[in-house]
């Protein structure tokens, strides 16, 4: 089994924002969560632990990891899409100073890169070998801790989805994804579980 995790939640203002890459701490709602994670999962079970090496990713991965940090493999092929120029900009901010670029945004999601930054079809193509990589030979139980963006391009790539539907799949903060491989096909257990809601199997 694949558990996906989102992240914890962390410390941005009230206006909607692009976060990208930049490298934000957990806030305090966000190391709960990890704290939560740690205490429902069973991490000494777990084969592997991979993460981000973003700061919100590896601050969860080593707070579930707990007595098991020798366990947490750290990738920066599993970072967040890069924004480039749009990183830290509100979404009113890109709209007013990127009118164009935005405006292609809105007719191919999928392929629009925001200067400097990645598309993502790029990051699927970052994100599918390292994610290949990580499951190969899989036998045990695998946790892999990464972003919104990042957890929607899997998730989309084992179901066979067109990456124009990411953000019809739901990632909060904190949040679980079980995929189980079983006779070469993936299967979706569960998705998008907050940490209070999860109940380890008996």
């Amino acid at each position: 089994m694949i558990y996906l995790l989102r992240h914890g939640e962390i410390e941005q203002s009230e206006e909607k924002r692009f976060v990208g890459q930049a490298d934000l701490p957990l806030n305090e709602n966000g190391l709960h969560q990890a704290c939560l994670w740690q205490q429902k999962l069973k991490t000494g079970l777990f084969e592997k632990i991979y993460s981000s090496d973003l700061r919100r990713a590896s601050q969860t991965a080593l707070i579930i990891a707990g007595h098991h940090k020798g366990k947490v493999h750290v990738l920066p092929a599993l970072r967040e899409i890069n924004l480039g120029k749009w990183e830290g900009l509100s979404v009113a901010d890109a709209q007013a100073l990127f009118p164009e670029e935005w405006q292609r945004r809105e007719k191919d999601l999928v392929t629009f890169r925001p200067p400097g930054g990645e598309s993502f079809r790029d990051l699927a193509l970052r994100i599918g070998p390292v994610f290949d990589q990580i499951v190969q030979g899989l036998e045990g139980d695998i946790l892999i801790v990464a972003h919104a963006g990042v957890n929607r391009v899997i998730i989309c790539q084992v179901l066979g989805m067109d990456l124009a539907n990411l953000f019809r799949l739901g990632q909060d903060y904190g949040s679980l994804n079980l995929l189980e491989y079983n006779k070469d096909e993936w299967r979706v257990v569960a998705m998008n579980i907050p940490a209070d809601h999860y109940e380890p199997p008996a």
